[in-house]
């Protein structure tokens, strides 16, 4: 397998058009045209402890994301079905991508092989990504704690 990429602060996000909970699809040019920055998160699975606890993270700062001119989108590979279960579960404001195929993962360098009990598999790896409103990378973080990352990226965005 090819080393997967590595995205790096300044460089430009890969765009992209991807399916959201409700079918809708949602483009990384259109949303920056708005002016507002977008923090893209990839997380491994809805509805396990790290992801909730990621998740809740971000609802309970959503406001102060927005009100900083920041939109908060989740990924994962789960289907809209899961998603909607996890968004309603844990009352979530903002949009999740169903990004099933991974390719999404692949463009962003999230879709990684991982080992557990002694076998190897593909998976996310956690990780955030902050797309200044100009398309280009101002923060970037691979293997990311599901918690009190959030707290850092709020610390160094200087969201109030």
């Amino acid at each position: 397998m090819a080393n997967p990429v590595e995205l790096a602060v300044g460089e430009n996000a890969p765009d992209f058009e991807a399916t959201v909970t409700d079918g809708n699809t949602i483009g990384l040019s259109e949303m920056l045209s708005s002016g507002d920055g977008v923090i893209l998160y990839f997380y491994p699975r809805d509805n396990t402890s790290g992801c909730t606890v990621q998740a809740c993270d971000f609802r309970d700062s959503f406001g102060r994301f927005n009100e900083s001119g920041w939109k908060v989108i989740g990924v994962s590979t789960d289907s809209a079905k899961s998603h909607q279960k996890f968004t309603d579960k844990n009352d979530l404001p903002f949009e999740l991508i169903v990004d099933e195929d991974a390719l999404l993962h692949e463009a962003y360098g999230t879709w990684r092989e991982k080992s557990m009990y002694g076998k190897t598999y593909m998976g996310t790896l956690r990780s955030t990504f902050v797309i200044s409103p100009d398309g280009t990378l101002r923060w970037v973080r691979y293997k990311v704690s599901p918690k009190g990352h959030v707290e850092q990226l709020m610390s160094d965005l200087n969201v109030v």
